[in-house]
């Protein structure tokens, strides 16, 4: 194995950010290799959705770097220091990043086959019938066939998600985001989102994924990272960090999940 080969596909190094006299973020190292599934934990504010933000450059950071497939996001680097990239090459490097979030962010006046199509035309310059015959087998892969011609008023919560699933998988990403994915769903639908990651992670997709479900951290995660104040304070095989944490704040917040 060469040494490119180790190296992971997101490398994140003493990442800070602050918001106002509040510091959500400090110094957070974190690596995922491709085609693993880690897993964000932690309580409310301590950080994991900023973290997920600053990946793809929705936030910039105050301090550190984010680097995917030995690019570092958003910047690029001149000797020692680090130059703020323009919108259009940041532009670019999101493309290779898809971000689900809570809410399904679809465009209300768009049928579902539109929704997915927008961006690899837009964006990728993908043509036309070639976007349509991928969205097509998309909405298949994530248990929509039939349903192109629907606008998202028309569909549950939970087939909402798995368009924004489907949209985020048509940009051919090297990395996926979720950030709670279920959290805005009825539970009776958490299991049909859940199921399509379960199959995503199988694929062998590299996923990033804020949630609360810990049922699925122990199936489907091969690294749980634990987040309080801003800082990762276990990190480990899913088995270890949910059953046998060691800090005090981490044993707190799970007890009281499990």
């Amino acid at each position: 194995m060469t040494a490119s080969d180790e190296r992971p596909l997101v490398r994140i190094r003493s990442l800070r950010k602050s918001f106002g006299s509040r510091r959500v973020l400090d110094g957070v190292d974190l690596d995922v290799r491709e085609g693993e599934v880690t897993v964000l934990l932690g309580p409310s504010g301590s950080g994991k959705s900023t973290l997920l933000r600053c990946v793809n450059h929705l936030e910039r950071p105050d301090a550190g770097f984010v680097e995917i497939a030995g690019e570092i996001v958003g910047y690029r680097r001149q000797g020692d220091r680090l130059h703020e990239l323009h919108a259009k090459a940041v532009t670019r490097q999101r493309a290779q990043v898809g971000m689900v979030f809570q809410q399904f962010n679809l465009f209300p006046h768009l049928t579902v086959l539109e929704n997915i199509v927008e961006a690899p035309v837009s964006v990728r310059g993908v043509a036309k019938p070639e976007a349509v015959n991928q969205a097509l087998d998309l909405l298949a892969r994530v248990g929509l066939a039939g349903r192109e011609d629907s606008y998202p008023r028309q569909l549950s919560g939970g087939q909402q998600q798995r368009v924004a699933i489907a949209r985020a998988l048509a940009m051919e990403p090297r990395l996926l985001l979720f950030d709670e994915p279920t959290s805005a769903l009825d539970p009776e639908l958490v299991g049909e989102v859940l199921g399509v990651l379960r199959d995503l992670a199988r694929s062998g997709m590299t996923m990033i994924v804020v949630t609360h479900e810990i049922g699925f951290a122990r199936e489907v995660a091969d690294t749980a990272v634990f987040l309080d104040d801003g800082r990762i304070v276990e990190s480990g095989v899913p088995s270890a960090v949910l059953d046998n944490p060691r800090n005090d704040r981490a044993q707190a917040f799970l007890s009281a999940v499990l």
